[in-house]
């Protein structure tokens, strides 16, 4: 899977694939994975009092489900925000089930901002990755704004990337600053540990 022994070019190569296929996957295949991963999170999720999420765009898995399927647990759950200016760093809100586009398009809650180290009340944090690896390794987008979010995470916290099923890869290229998940959940496969 690595094509490059440099690991950033290596990384960039692969975002532009998975970012690619994910442009092209059909739209049936989309609305049974969200269905799919939903279910795998609910269900491993259930007992958890504070949660770190993220809201799905319209090409990740999840999109449609999530974070509103998170009601159910009844925990605390915790919403990204991107920084429109100033500090590379995600702020986090509590979902209240009210959304608003943020900056790059994406959808985060509406209401008082919490500041970068409110993730550090978070048993487990959901990340969103174009693709992992069977050591953990994930995949983002290239902004670092999980890597610098992850930072305040508990030691303890457990780590979970959503990805299809294709994406779920032997070997991704790797960092000293990336932080590994500890699970994946895929539409097929469901919740594994890593």
């Amino acid at each position: 899977m690595i094509t490059s022994s440099d690991p950033v070019d290596a990384k960039a190569a692969l975002r532009e694939r998975f970012l690619a296929h994910r442009c092209h996957r059909p739209q049936a295949e989309r609305t049974t994975a969200a269905a799919a991963v939903m279910g795998a999170l609910v269900r491993r999720l259930a007992g958890t009092r504070t949660l770190a999420a993220f809201v799905p765009d319209e090409t990740e898995p999840g999109y449609g489900r999530l974070p509103a399927a998170y009601t159910q647990l009844g925990a605390r759950v915790l919403l990204p925000i991107v920084p429109v200016q100033g500090a590379p760093e995600l702020s986090w809100a509590v979902d209240t089930g009210r959304l608003a586009p943020g900056r790059f398009g994406l959808l985060e809650p509406v209401g008082p901002r919490l500041g970068p180290t409110a993730i550090g009340a978070a048993e487990v944090v959901v990340v969103p990755a174009l693709a992992v690896d069977r050591q953990g390794v994930r995949l983002g987008r290239g902004g670092g704004y999980y890597d610098r979010a992850l930072l305040h995470a508990r030691p303890d916290a457990v780590l979970v990337a959503v990805v299809f099923d294709d994406e779920l890869v032997a070997e991704l290229p790797a960092e000293d600053h990336d932080r590994r998940v500890t699970a994946v959940v895929t539409p097929s496969g469901g919740w594994q540990e890593l």
